[in-house]
């Protein structure tokens, strides 16, 4: 079944809208990705598509099984993934939209509940659903499904500002819509908006604005995250008698700015052991503005370079960081670290006696792991070259 004209058009507009779709069904819709591919473009809007018929699979997705499958909070967490897939695939880059159907339609066999469907529509900022519940009996499946394919495209075609009305309803079939916030914190950080300073991923995947922290935390780009992290979280958290959490900046003093993708990437290390922290956070005087009363977790050669003045363009400044910091009521704990075959502690870096009181030394019998990301990165590409 080919779309018809006035359809076409509205998929060329869709095409040339610059919109990234990731589509994810349960149940029905998947002639409208039949119908966007139909009409040349498709490779500009498209990205991926997955047909969630089984259970299963579709408490894969959305990380538990539903309540109710075919309800509008399936579809909401459905386009939630989706729109969150979207923005790792490009790297957050580009407009994407996250576009959800969950339906029940006719079948070999007789349903008892009602015929219809729930669409969602989720971009950066908002989300739309769409109910519809069919006249029973009145189509057959083609004909079903082809009227909850045309609610999904309609629905992707007014997100792109380009939808014309719904045609094939009944007397008595009303689209019922709603439009809610859809807040994307990791995307409001990495685009810099004031009103984000920080996240918490949750360890099944939440996305939880500035909830609350824990009181110590060990920051870092994770890159990969390796036993040496855990092993110091873990020291920390007995030396100071409180959970030590880990904190990704999304920004770096020295490195690019992660994009979207590898964001999600580097949380992913993370799920289902630990939550992560993200913050726009470089320094450890902004850390301590954005997470007062915090202790950090650093190593040798981190805490060496936070007393150095070279990296502040003198003593000055570095006794104006270090007095904010304590301002902020933070402070380090500092762990030992093996550098060019010997074992340094805090005890052989020149601590300012004015700020001695900000750093704990970590004993060597509690923690004292000789491995480092960088050495783990080499590894690796040392294998991949030998594969």
């Amino acid at each position: 079944m080919n779309p018809d004209e006035s359809t076409r058009q509205m998929i060329i507009a869709v095409h040339d809208s610059a919109r990234k779709l990731v589509l994810e069904f349960a149940g029905a819709g998947s002639l409208a990705l039949y119908w966007l591919h139909s009409v040349p473009g498709s490779s500009r809007t498209v990205l991926e598509a997955t047909d969630r018929y089984s259970r299963e699979s579709l408490s894969e997705l959305i990380g538990q099984l539903p309540e109710k499958f075919v309800s509008d909070d399936t579809a909401r967490m459905m386009a939630s993934r989706a729109y969150r897939r979207a923005m790792r695939l490009t790297g957050g880059g580009v407009p994407c939209l996250g576009v959800a159907c969950t339906a029940t339609i006719a079948t070999d066999r007789a349903k008892r509940g009602d015929h219809g469907c729930w669409v969602a529509v989720q971009g950066t900022r908002a989300r739309r659903l769409y109910g519809l519940v069919l006249e029973k009996g009145e189509r057959d499946r083609a004909g079903e499904e082809a009227l909850v394919s045309n609610v999904i495209l309609h629905a992707i075609a007014e997100a792109a500002g380009v939808a014309l009305p719904i045609v094939g309803l009944l007397p008595g079939e009303q689209i019922e819509r709603h439009d809610e916030p859809a807040d994307d914190p990791i995307g409001r950080l990495l685009d810099g908006d004031a009103t984000a300073e920080y996240v918490v991923v949750a360890p099944d995947g939440a996305l939880l604005p500035e909830a609350d922290v824990p009181r110590a935390m060990l920051s870092g780009s994770f890159n990969p995250l390796h036993a040496g992290h855990e092993r110091l979280a873990q020291a920390a958290s007995v030396a100071l008698g409180t959970p030590c959490g880990f904190e990704l900046p999304v920004v770096n003093a020295d490195k690019p700015p992660l994009d979207y993708r590898e964001v999600e990437r580097r949380v992913e290390q993370f799920a289902y052991r630990y939550p992560v922290v993200l913050s726009r956070a470089r320094l450890f005087v902004e850390k301590a503005r954005v997470f007062p009363g915090c202790t950090f977790a650093v190593g040798y050669d981190t805490a060496a370079r936070l007393v150095d003045p070279r990296y502040y363009d003198g003593e000055a400044g570095r006794d104006t960081a270090l007095a904010t910091v304590r301002a902020q009521g933070c402070r380090f704990i500092v762990a030992g670290r093996a550098v060019d075959g010997a074992f340094h502690t805090m005890r052989e870096i020149a601590i300012p006696t004015a700020f001695a009181d900000l750093f704990v030394n970590l004993p060597e019998h509690l923690f004292r792991v000789d491995l480092s990301s960088s050495e783990i990165r080499a590894a690796l590409s040392e294998d991949d070259a030998a594969a």
